[in-house]
């Protein structure tokens, strides 16, 4: 296939962000972008040097494929213009802002054949990246999501804006059905909850405990994963992760910080903190996107994956509407 021809629908702080890393890319060419702010767009435009278009019509007219990056409640419309022009999506999470409005993207994408990838970002955060060959299945997690204070993205709950990211990871890590959630949550500084902590049950028996936070003094975004043997730390910001495990006493290890047991159940504690590829989570998504369409993969994360995240943050909002 020859250079794909890109372009961003949208132009705040994440179109930006998707704007000047296509730009870079050499197995594509930004041919614009578009936002309804025409002075957003033309300084995004100028700063990632491509052409700021008057209307999405014009841009979806001259590229193969787009980032998605307006606000969740008109991700269904630009993608539908999108699609029914034959162009591929890359749709920042949520997917949509319901599920009748995944549904429709997913069936019109499939109905066209073309590629509908949705923007959760963490899946290719370095630190998670690094633990790809340690085999995690884990049986508890744990998962803090914390941020201070900023006025973009109140529009939608703290669910929908962070913990949506520490959802999606755990639903891909634990490959198993939801059966119970437990969720409570408040607003404090917004008209939609702020904070809120809940926790997942497993068909399989997996337990996660989720705490998101948008009113913080300091950031945070970390999760920690137990299971047979092992235990796991991931750092989100600092994009780094560490594991401890049991293992046979003379096996490789980055360090050994004891052992247990005797005789034949005399086993070492190891630990391990694998190298994180030096490349950007954003970077590696958008690669994988040009790589599905470029026929080399499926996307990365898929519609139905994305439709899977939104659908266990709405029953998360459900149950904290809900009379306790």
């Amino acid at each position: 296939m020859d250079t794909i021809k890109t372009g961003v629908i949208g132009t705040g702080h994440l179109g930006r962000f998707h704007a000047l890393n296509y730009a870079r890319m050499p197995e594509t060419e930004l041919v614009g972008v578009y936002d309804i702010d025409q002075e957003k767009s033309a300084a995004v435009a100028a700063e990632s040097q491509c052409a700021s278009f008057k209307s999405m019509t014009e841009l979806l007219s001259a590229v193969d494929a787009v980032s998605i990056a307006v606000p969740t409640d008109r991700h269904l419309a630009a993608c539908r213009e999108a699609l029914n022009r034959g162009v591929h999506c890359l749709v920042e999470k949520p997917i949509a802002k319901d599920l009748e409005e995944a549904d429709a993207m997913i069936a019109l994408a499939k109905q066209k054949s073309l590629h509908l990838q949705v923007g959760q970002i963490e899946r290719f955060n370095p630190a998670v990246r690094a633990l790809e060959h340690f085999g995690l299945q884990p049986q508890f997690i744990e998962s803090h999501r914390l941020a201070q204070f900023n006025p973009r993205g109140t529009e939608v709950s703290v669910v929908l804006d962070l913990m949506i990211h520490d959802i999606d990871m755990i639903l891909h890590l634990v490959k198993s059905p939801v059966a119970a959630v437990d969720a409570s949550g408040v607003a404090v500084v917004s008209n939609t909850v702020d904070i809120a902590n809940v926790r997942l049950k497993f068909l399989n028996g997996t337990v996660a405990n989720l705490t998101a936070s948008r009113i913080s003094q300091k950031q945070m975004r970390k999760m920690r994963l137990f299971q047979k043997d092992t235990y796991v730390t991931i750092d989100f910001l600092q994009k780094s992760a560490e594991v401890y495990r049991l293992q046979e006493s003379g096996k490789r290890a980055d360090m050994i910080l004891g052992e247990i047991g005797v005789g034949e159940n005399r086993k070492s504690i190891a630990y391990f903190r694998p190298e994180a590829p030096e490349t950007l989570g954003l970077e590696v998504e958008l690669d994988l996107f040009l790589r599905a369409i470029r026929g080399e993969q499926v996307p990365a994360v898929t519609g139905e994956e994305g439709r899977a995240a939104l659908d266990v943050a709405l029953q998360v909002l459900k149950q904290m509407e809900e009379p306790a």
